[in-house]
């Protein structure tokens, strides 16, 4: 979907102090660079376009067309990538901007769903659903909730597999140690697509937007890996992709055990060599175990 920019950075140097004990040096790290971004809508007639800016979000840079598309789809805004006509990075006279503003221009005849746009659309890279006013703000309305899933049968081997290949394909991460990443697997744990971000929901919208755009939709035969802890905002996200195996580094929250459960998504937290808790399982996806009382 979109070449790397040399522009666009996403790991810096800085120079440091190590503290050993009570002695200290000199000592160069890489770090993941953040930055905001902000997304702008163009649609309407040609000759009456409507400008909108509808969110300023701090992410790494890389992949921002991506990022754009899938923010646009899973709050709603656009139900389709057939609705957008052109995504570019605006260019900016001034320097300290860079590539910091991506615009999508959507079609004609389209009219993109703003109602959720009631809420301050600043996000910060560790909490996407910031500024939003109420719960009913951010219930999710998925095209794929009544899509139904064909049983899929889950390989626990597989399964202790999918962190240590996430990781391998993190180049991010093993520079900084500070990223994050979302990858999609087949059942049979092989890579799809992975993307990283210094936040969460972030890295999820990067993917959530290449698979739009490679029309993969809906991601029901798919497991979604997480890097870190499952929101209920990562929950959001996948369901609006028809997503239904949720697997993660480290633990859910209650709001999304409980979203899980209302949109039918198998969720696995803490997988790691060996183990995962199983926190909402259903009917679609099969978990051969034992089980001990």
């Amino acid at each position: 979907m979109e070449m790397k920019d040399p522009e666009l950075v996403s790991i810096k140097e800085v120079f440091i102090r190590k503290v050993d004990g009570i002695e200290s040096s000199s000592f160069p790290d890489i770090v993941s660079v953040e930055e905001p971004l902000e997304i702008r809508i163009s649609y309407g007639p040609e000759a009456e376009r409507i400008q909108k800016n509808i969110s300023v979000t701090m992410r790494t840079p890389g992949n921002d067309l991506d990022l754009a598309i899938g923010f646009l789809f899973t709050e709603s805004i656009i139900s389709s990538y057939q609705n957008i006509k052109k995504v570019y990075h605006i260019e900016k006279n001034c320097a300290a901007q860079k590539k910091n503003i991506v615009q999508v221009d959507l079609i004609e005849n389209f009219v993109p769903h703003l109602v959720q746009t009631d809420r301050n659309f600043y996000t910060t890279s560790s909490c996407g659903v910031c500024g939003k006013s109420s719960i009913e703000s951010i219930k999710t309305v998925s095209a794929f909730k009544n899509v139904e899933n064909s049983k899929l049968k889950l390989s626990t081997t597989v399964l202790y597999q999918l962190p240590e290949k996430l990781r391998a394909g993190q180049s991010s991460f093993a520079l900084t140690g500070g990223i994050h990443a979302a990858g999609l697997f087949t059942i049979e744990g092989e890579l799809v697509l992975l993307q990283e971000d210094v936040g969460r929901h972030n890295a999820l919208d990067k993917l959530i937007g290449k698979a739009l755009a490679e029309n993969l939709l809906p991601l029901n035969k798919y497991i979604l890996l997480l890097s870190g802890r499952i929101s209920f905002e990562l929950i959001q996200k996948a369901a609006m992709a028809g997503i239904s195996i949720v697997a993660a580094i480290g633990a859910p929250s209650s709001l999304a055990v409980e979203l899980a459960a209302e949109f039918n998504i198998t969720l696995l937290g803490f997988l790691k060599k060996e183990r995962f808790n199983i926190y909402n399982s259903t009917d679609q996806v099969v978990i051969p175990t034992s089980y001990k009382q």
